[in-house]
């Protein structure tokens, strides 16, 4: 079963592979092969770190401003190279763009970019809530590049100086008179090529800002009130066909035979595509309804593949033995002294279970170098262009129009949708649309792997921690998807996907990290926030079972062991303070009720929140939600809002009710009614509180959803109930 990571997995095996050379370089020179593998255990711990901090922004951002701003007589566009997927970007972004514009926000048109513009591949690459952050400086930058522009233009047409005009809502005002000249008076008088100039502007200072740090409309709001905005299921071309293809039967099975059967004369059935050297077979056919049927009437033969079923999964992934990141003072010696605590903590196999499934349309032209055109929901174009590419010959023009995504979480990091309908387009000689059902698309994604993590440690009759020693199992989350040989994941000793929130941020005399990676039948990957709500849900609980182990309040005794003079630790205490603030920390709640706090910290976010549960009524009841949120300078607040809104529901729903459940090779809950999500009758108020004060954005989209978990599993103890350490939480 192929990943829809596949070409981004080609970018990491290239990077490894670097690695590796460097690795057999150092056992030439050396004496003994054996010292590699050792070196490589020293090494780990700061490898961890260093790939922690690497981060995800864009490889390369265009050098001329006019790829960035397009400008006519009607005004200015900007073309906005990360995807659309519901968290509110654009309007972010063309918040940041208007800003250095001297513009108000609702006058820019808002365009997705592509590859045709003239933004490489990698920059349009959207994952890891580094968007905003990576981009905040190139297009402001580019957009002050562009106003310089304009005022020069501006200033011959007037005959006056450049530096006697300034920029405000879209004109220049001549200073000491009234005369005025428009953005699109400006560009509609110009003629010939646009000059940048010859040095980078100044920028506008923070506390002259108008536009970002201000609440703001999102600009898709109206397409998609008025149901204009195209989706990967809305896409249409004329004379489209619809097509469908077969997909495993089990998780590894592979395509031994296929013969068209009675599909070729059914009713609407205009080709019937088999190629197996490539594992392929499907059709196209008038209508989705029968491309479906016909598909069905294929006569297939699969290799038996995966029996496996949850149990067997779980008890896979199990936290014994690994490799260590972390090691500081003498662990043994810490957990001989005081009062030791030890506890295991599990999560589930997850679904992303975004709100549109896959779908892709593509229209090939014939021929062998015909020229690809591709309408995906896709957070990756380049990996999709490449595997298009790759399918149907490296020589072809590819050009990839990136729709709406209705929610991704990851899941569309790639998009193997793309690859079939561009197959089924290149043989039935006309566009083609490919679309899965629900069911589909539960039963051949990938998939949050399962955690299993022990925590042992102990606190001295002083009430602080002597020690903590962490061991962690997951199944993989980037190496599944990314194409790496076995030996060089297994040389590594961890996935990166895995080290977010793995790491406790408190002070610790003894600390010993110890994770293992499983290879599981089951294909896994990236899933929000990769793994920082697992690994928080296992350590944020631990620290609270120390605290009460200690006879301490949580909020105390995690600002107890917070660094005074570490800003990071510093920025941890400031959200940990506010967020028990607005949820009145303290003050007693009637019996059946409590509250629990916990914290996390990713992508340059640092979050806190408590969550407020009800247990009187004989089942778990979340009651309320306040999170406090430093993600530096914000942008859009009311957009801000509503992303960590929107992360606090998921992580609840995925600490509450969801469990991907495996029977015989097969995905069981592959549907809403199989795996619930949480709905509006079940969802708290959910309050949020910003307290950065940073001149520059850090991420939003993904750090919130962390502690989620955990401050409800603390707040069920809290309030009288057991001590819960497997998700989903059942009392």
């Amino acid at each position: 079963m192929t990943g829809p990571y596949e070409s981004y997995g080609r970018r990491l095996r290239r990077r490894a592979t670097r690695r590796r050379l460097l690795i057999g370089a150092g056992a030439t020179v050396g004496a003994l092969v054996v010292g590699v593998p050792l070196a490589v255990e020293y090494g780990r711990p700061a490898l961890a770190e260093w790939m922690l901090g690497r981060g995800t922004g864009p490889a390369e951002i265009p050098e001329s401003s006019l790829v960035w701003f397009e400008l006519t007589g009607d005004g200015v566009t900007v073309y906005v190279p990360k995807i659309e997927m519901g968290q509110g970007v654009h309007t972010a972004l063309a918040q940041i763009a208007a800003e250095e514009l001297r513009v108000p926000p609702e006058r820019l048109a808002v365009v997705q970019a592509d590859t045709a513009r003239g933004f490489p591949a990698q920059t349009l690459f959207t994952f890891g809530s580094t968007s905003v952050a990576s981009l905040y400086t190139p297009i402001r930058e580019a957009a002050a590049a562009v106003r310089e522009m304009l005022a020069l233009e501006a200033a011959r047409q007037l005959g006056v100086d450049a530096k006697a005009l300034t920029a405000a809502d879209g004109a220049f005002q001549v200073s000491g008179t009234g005369r005025r000249l428009a953005y699109g008076e400006v560009i509609s008088a110009h003629s010939g090529p646009w000059q940048e100039p010859p040095k980078q502007p100044e920028l506008r200072p923070v506390q002259e800002f108008t536009s970002i740090g201000r609440s703001a409309p999102r600009v898709d709001f109206r397409a998609k009130l008025l149901g204009e905005a195209v989706y990967g299921y809305d896409a249409r071309l004329p004379d489209m066909g619809y097509g469908a293809y077969a997909v495993p039967p089990r998780f590894g099975a592979e395509l031994l035979d296929a013969q068209p059967g009675d599909a070729a004369g059914m009713p609407g059935v205009q080709q019937v595509v088999i190629d197996l050297p490539a594992g392929f077979a499907g059709v196209v056919a008038d209508t989705r309804t029968r491309a479906w049927a016909a598909l069905n009437a294929l006569r297939l033969r699969w290799s038996e593949g995966s029996r496996t079923d949850t149990a067997a999964v779980e008890e896979q992934v199990t936290a014994s033995h690994g490799v260590v990141l972390r090691r500081d003072g003498s662990i043994s010696r810490a957990l001989a002294e005081g009062t030791r605590v030890e506890a295991a903590y599990r999560t589930p196999l997850a679904a992303h279970a975004h709100l549109e499934p896959l779908a892709a349309l593509a229209r090939v032209e014939p021929g062998a170098g015909g020229r690809v055109e591709l309408w995906v929901p896709t957070q990756s174009p380049g990996s999709v262009v490449e595997d298009v590419r790759a399918a149907l010959g490296e020589q072809r023009e590819v050009v990839l129009h990136v729709t709406q995504l209705g929610g991704s979480f990851g899941r569309k990091g790639g998009q193997h949708l793309a690859v079939a309908a561009a197959r089924l387009s290149a043989a039935a000689g006309r566009p083609v649309h490919v679309g899965w059902t629900r069911d589909t698309d539960m039963r051949q994604g990938f998939y949050r792997p399962p955690t299993h993590t022990v925590m042992r440690g102990s606190v001295g009759t002083d009430g602080r921690i002597r020690g903590v020693e962490q061991v962690t199992a997951a199944g993989d989350i980037i190496w599944a998807v990314a194409g790496l040989p076995e030996p060089v994941r297994d040389l590594l000793g961890f996935d990166p996907g895995g080290l977010l929130g793995l790491f406790l941020p408190y002070e610790l005399p003894a600390y010993r990290l110890v994770n293992r990676r499983e290879q599981l039948p089951v294909p896994t990957g990236p899933w929000r926030g990769l793994g920082l709500m697992p690994n928080t849900f296992a350590l944020e609980s631990f620290v609270d079972e120390l605290a009460e182990a200690a006879g301490a309040d949580p909020l105390e005794f995690r600002l107890a062991h917070l660094s005074e003079s570490d800003p990071e630790a510093r920025r941890l205490r400031t959200v940990l303070r506010t967020a028990a603030q607005m949820a009145r920390w303290g003050e007693p709640l009637p019996p059946g009720r409590g509250r629990g706090i916990a914290c996390s910290g990713d992508v340059g976010t640092v979050v806190a929140m408590v969550a407020e549960v009800d247990l009187s009524g004989g089942r778990l009841r979340v009651t309320g939600m306040d999170v406090a949120v430093d993600c530096g300078l914000v942008v859009n607040p009311a957009g801000a809002k509503l992303q960590a809104q929107g992360s606090v529901v998921m992580g609840l729903s995925s600490a509450l009710r969801e469990e991907l459940r495996i029977e015989d090779g097969q995905v069981v809950s592959d549907n809403f009614d199989s795996y619930p999500i949480i709905d509006m009758a079940s969802t708290p108020p959910i309050r949020v509180t910003f307290t950065g004060d940073g001149e520059v954005p850090q991420g939003m989209g993904e750090p919130v959803i962390g502690p989620v978990p955990a401050a409800v599993a603390n707040a069920v103890r809290a309030a009288g109930g057991p001590r819960l350490r497997t998700l989903p939480l059942r009392p």
